[in-house]
């Protein structure tokens, strides 16, 4: 039953419509229902869906126009550019809106059809008519193609949406919101939380998060590139884009100048005496992550917030999860399964990625006289800091160099194999580097614990990114330091401006293309310390005070103070539920969160924020908790994040390890990879760490590249296609 149907009785809205009282309908919907007609009520839902789609669509298109009308003006706020960074598209924008359509219109038929009928919701046939299905035509799936779907369907044979992009975030635990369906906790003035107000997310940042030395303690055993490792994991997994405003008169300009919390504006406000006050207004500006429709057979109705990336890791932030971008980032012009790279300008002879069509975009923004657009990539966030741009200049570098050396092997492979063949050594790639450099030093002495031994691909665990998970990896936020710096060959200050400070390299791509190449950055990642987790010192206030600030303006977003807003919005359970999740014990009193955080000072300002321990928000009381032996997380997260990982390892079908993957000399060939093989073949730097994740000081464990192993593609060559 879909929208046939409801043309088919297209005369009878004609008819219906020609009654202006609201009471004339209900009388009619109410005579209906007594002799059983069932096309009556089917005319209320089609109408109310109708109605409901206008306003949805037309506040989409309002928002596209106004971003771009915004990019266009003189005078760009911070809001502008985070817009454009959690602006969804294509298939991803489709299923949000169909998510808006369902919720806003269950809320009216909800309410219209139990007070005129005294019945239910058909919630099947709503589904259908808001177009709930698939925002794509559903996969035929062929189990024996040896390559993965760009959007990650056909995994799993039994259930082939899992782990597919666009999807809903799964859930560990039941959400919780203040009205039980949508409403974050915190919405409602006066409302309590197991008894206790909630405090401002602001307040939180202020007295737990920041800190007035702004001198960061550095890390004396992890590297730069440590920190930039779990951003690229975490742009790889998971992304929930925002969604837009509804059908009331809360506009995003509303929201943002006023403060005027509704529909899906939830504004941070800044509490008394804080210095934002006289700065930037009221308030920060907020807007709820998009969600997507329920899945029949609709056990629950809560709001679930979507990931718009496949949930394995799969390099799709090189490749992109949206077919239609996976073709533009791809050079078809070419046999030889190459991306497509940057036209207009290189890095000393070596390839950029090419440039957004939007015009203007953020980078420009940021510095109209440099005029440097931002780059395309498989994620829409890639030039969101630089040393994330850097990032992706080297994953489409290494994608060409290995589909050309593919090619000389492989002749009579057309471009269609070489690109997939190489696109699978990526996604080889960034499980290997994850899980034997990174996690280990991660989970510390915690790692066997959760993730154990390969086993082999297990069809009945669910690989899915949890709700949870996209609060827990955002410890990553507490390891960033407050400078980039830039060193030249031999690993010393480069340039005039060798320490860039961190609020100025957010959509700073003019930096890599007219200063410096990227080079002196990829230096910085591998000789320079990151930031250390410290109770008394947590997050650098360039990110929470100065994200995304443009230039000369003293406008910033405040990081710790989004992620706690964001957990209410996602209606995640408190600090204490988690725990009992991962089997640890509750906290109910001061004594025992002191215990708990090994730290009276910090439980007693905890406490005095929230209330209770049930009530600290999952990010901040997962972060605050001590590092384990080994580890630069603690105990919460060690489960939160092991319990995820094992997950993704173990239920995806292409993992690199399964048999069957890759052909056994190619996995002996795949566990020679590294980071540091990854810079000498990328760039024009000759001295690299045999540890790059590790804190490094030059020239003290730095070896010629010609010390470091190469990837042997020979075992490549005796596979026939």
């Amino acid at each position: 039953m879909g929208w046939s149907k409801c043309r088919a009785i297209s005369v009878m809205k004609v008819l219906l419509r020609l009654l202006a009282l609201l009471a004339s309908l209900i009388l009619l919907q109410t005579a209906a229902s007594a002799r059983n007609d069932p096309p009556a009520k089917t005319v209320i839902i089609c109408d109310t869906v109708e109605e409901v789609k206008a306003s949805v669509n037309k506040a989409f298109l309002d928002s596209r126009s106004r971003l771009k009308k915004a990019m266009s003006a003189e005078v760009r706020s911070t809001r502008h550019l985070s817009d454009y960074l959690k602006h969804a598209k294509g298939r991803t924008r489709t299923a949000i809106r169909n998510g808006q359509v369902w919720e806003e219109s269950l809320k009216k038929l909800t309410q219209f059809l139990t007070n005129a009928t005294g019945q239910g919701l058909d919630l099947t046939s709503l589904f259908w008519k808001v177009g709930c299905n698939p925002p794509a035509p559903a996969v035929t799936c062929n189990i024996s193609n040896p390559y993965r779907t760009i959007t990650g369907d056909c995994n799993n044979r039994k259930n082939p949406a899992l782990g597919s992009a666009n999807r809903a975030l799964a859930r560990w635990l039941p959400a919780e919101y203040e009205d039980g369906l949508s409403l974050p906790f915190g919405w409602t003035p006066g409302k309590t939380r197991n008894g206790y107000p909630l405090p401002q997310p602001r307040e939180v940042s202020n007295q737990i998060a920041g800190y007035l030395n702004e001198e960061d303690v550095l890390d004396q055993k992890r590297s730069v590139l440590f920190m930039q490792w779990g951003q690229i994991v975490d742009h790889d997994l998971d992304f929930a884009p925002d969604t837009e405003m509804g059908t009331d008169n809360y506009t995003k300009a509303q929201c943002d100048e006023h403060c005027i919390q509704g529909d899906n504006c939830f504004p941070i406000m800044f509490p008394t005496g804080d210095p934002k006050l006289k700065t930037q207004g009221k308030c920060m500006s907020f807007f709820r992550a998009g969600f997507v429709c329920p899945t029949p057979p609709y056990q629950s109705l809560t709001r679930e917030q979507i990931n718009a990336l496949t949930s394995f890791l799969d390099a799709s932030l090189v490749y992109s999860p949206e077919p239609s971008m996976a073709n533009r980032l791809r050079n078809l012009s070419s046999p030889l399964g190459l991306m497509a790279v940057n036209e207009e300008v290189s890095d000393h002879g070596r390839p950029f990625p090419p440039f957004v069509k939007m015009k203007p975009s953020p980078c420009e923004v940021i510095n109209a006289t440099a005029g440097v657009p931002c780059f395309l990539a498989g994620d829409s966030r890639a030039s969101e800091q630089i040393l994330l741009a850097t990032s992706h200049t080297l994953f489409i570098r290494e994608h060409n160099r290995l589909a050309r050396e593919l090619s000389t092997l492989n002749p009579h492979w057309d471009g269609e194999t070489l690109y997939q063949e190489t696109r699978k050594i990526m996604g080889a790639f960034i499980q290997i580097i994850t899980f034997r450099d990174y996690l280990p030093i991660l989970l510390g002495d915690e790692m066997q614990k959760w993730i154990p031994p390969y086993q082999g691909y297990n069809e009945s665990v669910d690989p899915r990114i949890s709700n949870v998970f996209t609060f827990a990896f955002r410890f990553g936020h507490l390891e960033i330091p407050s400078t980039v710096s830039r060193l030249d060959e031999n690993y010393q200050p480069w340039g005039s401006e060798p320490e860039l400070p961190l609020h100025t390299v957010f959509f700073n791509t003019w930096r890599l293309v007219k200063d410096g190449g990227i080079d002196p950055l990829v230096r910085g990642l591998l000789a320079k310390k990151a930031k250390l987790m410290h109770q008394d010192r947590m997050m650098t206030g360039e990110l929470r005070n100065k994200l995304f600030q443009p230039t000369h303006t003293i406008h910033g977003f405040d990081l710790a103070s989004i992620n706690i807003q964001r957990c209410r919005d996602h209606g995640m359970p408190g600090y204490n539920s988690w725990r009992a999740f991962c089997g640890l014990s509750q906290p109910k009193t001061l004594e025992e969160l002191s215990a708990v955080m090994e730290n009276e000072v910090l439980a007693k300002k905890l406490l005095d924020l929230y209330g209770t321990p049930s009530n600290i928000d999952i990010w901040l009381g997962a972060i605050a908790e001590p590092l384990v032996p080994g580890g630069r997380v603690g105990p919460l997260l060690t489960c939160l994040l092991g319990h995820q990982f094992q997950r993704v390892r173990d239920g995806d079908r292409f993992w690199w390890e399964n048999p069957g993957v890759f052909t056994e000399k190619q996995r002996e060939s795949l566990q020679k990879l590294s980071f540091s093989r990854l810079v000498c073949d990328n760039t024009g730097i000759t001295k690299v760490p045999l540890n790059p994740f590790l804190a490094n000081t030059y020239p003290h464990g730095f070896v010629d590249c010609s010390s470091v192993d190469k990837l042997d593609l020979s075992p490549w060559a005796a596979v026939q296609k």
